[in-house]
């Protein structure tokens, strides 16, 4: 009668385990399309810094004294 004791506890950790290696996934998706994001934003706002300097180095209409 033991024997079946100690392998439900046995099932239930290892249930458990396979839980946790679910959540850490989703989490570890998460965490990976949070960064592409933030990379993505990043290289918008650098290409849009890039065109203004070239739009101001080439506006003639910036006069500077």
């Amino acid at each position: 009668m033991g024997i079946w004791l100690e392998l439900g506890i046995f099932g239930l950790v290892f249930v458990f385990a396979f839980w946790q290696m679910h959540d850490v996934r989703k989490a570890q998706e998460q965490t990976r399309q949070q960064r592409a994001r933030e990379k993505a934003a990043q290289e918008a706002r650098d290409a849009l810094d890039q065109e203004t300097a070239a739009q101001q180095a080439t506006d003639p209409t910036d006069k500077k004294s």
